[in-house]
Order: structure tokens, then C-alpha cells, then sequence
């Protein structure tokens, strides 16, 4: 990650994965790759080529709001993406050190958890470490070996492809949720440091981290096979968590009455008997 220039690497990302079609120009002949051309950027968005150039290269840092409008329009971005490239534009001052503050997560936040018999439920922190885990999200994720963090997770541990029905989705959406999640502070030590672990042991991860695709999520369906009671559909569900800055509580949930309800409540009742 090149730090001094966030914002050109962004724009360069989304140019390359948006296609000539997505921006209504249907007849631009071959090329050699499928995203657009500087200059088609630049026409479409109403600013000269040259100007489009500088930005990417960094060389123009301070696009104005007409501009920055009119770049979500051209690269099809959508709520996120578009915060997160008026964040690279117009950096917020933000304090440091999270790699060396350890995270606590509210007693009160704990005992309501814990009391959650039925509902699986765990917290995260914004780089996506498990900071604390009720005993029925325990049991359903026993079997990712590197469960303490979810997209290290998603890629390092052989079990995940298995685990996850929908693996590639799930792969996808939780690159995006950390480019998200990341915003500006992508010079973080913790975050650089996980990143560089993904990069050289994943080449999805290489891939998709690339992109620069940027969603956040607050609600998706996750289809698990889990190797006790088997198939799974659920209802994921995210929740900022105002008192403690960047953690989210996640809870999932089954259609009531449904096959994965039945064997939700049996994976309940195989961890009260493990316990």
C-alpha cells in the first residue's frame, strides 16, 4: 500500500474494474483490458485527461467537491466506495497506536451474550480480531482453526472453503468490509501487518485486496455447512457498538421453525454437553 497517494491508488482500482458497458459507451473497439481509459474517466467526468492523470499520480491531492461527484457517478460507486473516496480526498486527523491498546469488550455487553442460549453472538474489532464469543458462536465456528480472526480465517484455514457454502462470496464481501472498516488509517502497523500476512500466503487475497472494492455490511445471509448437524442458512446481523469504538456485535439467527433452526438448537445442545 502505497500511503503518500491512497487516493490515486483508488481511482486507478475502481477505472481498471469498471467496464466500458457499466458507463453506456458500447462501441470502443478492442482493448487490451476491460476496464476504462484515463481519458474515458476523464471525458466522462468532465475534467481534462491531464488533470485525471495527476490525480492518480498523486500529483493533484485536492479534487474539488464537482469533482469528487462527478468520479462516483463515472466509477459506479456505490454509498461506502463513495465515502470512503471523499475520505481519501479530505483525510481526517485520527489518533494511533491501536496495534499496542488491548480491546476490552463491556462486562454488561458479556452478560447479555452469555444469556443468549439460542442465538449465536460474538464481537470483533474493525480489523476483524474475535474479542469475545458467547458458547453457541463458539461451537458453530469450532471448526476454523484460525477463528480468532475472521478474514485470516476466510483465507488461511483449509477448513473455510467447506465451511462457508458460499465461499468466494464470503471471501469477497470480507475484503470490502476491511477496506471499509480501514478508511484512510491504511498505514495502521496492525492492519499493514495483516495484510502483508494475507498477501503472501493467499493469492485470492492479493486479488480481491487489489480491487478496492469498499462495503461495508450490516446485514447479509451466511450459508454454513457445519460437520456436526450439517447445512445452515443464517441471518447475520451487525451492530456498531457506540460505547467502544470500531467494535461491532454480530448475531445470527435462523428462520424460525426451519431446518436450520432444529439444527441450530442441536448445536446448542451438543456444546451444553461438551461444556
Amino acid at each position: 500500500m502505497d500511503s503518500e497517494n491512497l487516493l490515486g491508488e483508488f481511482l486507478r482500482a475502481r477505472r481498471e474494474v469498471t467496464t466500458p458497458r457499466q458507463v453506456g459507451l458500447l462501441h470502443v473497439g478492442s482493448r487490451r483490458t476491460p476496464g476504462l481509459r484515463r481519458e474515458e474517466v476523464a471525458m466522462l467526468a468532465d475534467v481534462s485527461t491531464d488533470y485525471y492523470i495527476r490525480l492518480e499520480q498523486g500529483r493533484e491531492r485536492h479534487p474539488s467537491e464537482r469533482v469528487l461527484g462527478a468520479l462516483v457517478r463515472v466509477l459506479d460507486l456505490g454509498p461506502d466506495a463513495a465515502t470512503h473516496l471523499y475520505e481519501l480526498a479530505h483525510p481526517r486527523s485520527r489518533p494511533r497506536g491501536t496495534t499496542a491498546q488491548v480491546e476490552q469488550v463491556s462486562p454488561d455487553l458479556l452478560r447479555l451474550m452469555r444469556g443468549w442460549s439460542s442465538t449465536p453472538a460474538f464481537v470483533c474489532n474493525r480489523w476483524m480480531d474475535v474479542l469475545a464469543a458467547n458458547t453457541l458462536a463458539t461451537a458453530l465456528f469450532r471448526e476454523l482453526e484460525q477463528g480468532d480472526n475472521l478474514i485470516r480465517a476466510v483465507f488461511l484455514d483449509s477448513a473455510a472453503r467447506t465451511f462457508y457454502r458460499d465461499w468466494e462470496k464470503v471471501a469477497h464481501a470480507k475484503v470490502a468490509h476491511l477496506r471499509s472498516a480501514a478508511g484512510a488509517d491504511l498505514d495502521d502497523p496492525y492492519l499493514v501487518e495483516l495484510v502483508d500476512e494475507l498477501s503472501l500466503e493467499s493469492e485470492e487475497f492479493r486479488r480481491l485486496w487489489a480491487r478496492h472494492d469498499v462495503v461495508g455490511k450490516t446485514h447479509e445471509a451466511k450459508r454454513i455447512h457445519h460437520r456436526e448437524v450439517g447445512d445452515l442458512t443464517l441471518t447475520c446481523e451487525l451492530f456498531n457498538i457506540s460505547s467502544a469504538l470500531g467494535q461491532q456485535l454480530t448475531i445470527f439467527q435462523a428462520e424460525p421453525a426451519s431446518p436450520s433452526e432444529h439444527a441450530l438448537a442441536l448445536l446448542g445442545s451438543l456444546a451444553v454437553m461438551t461444556a
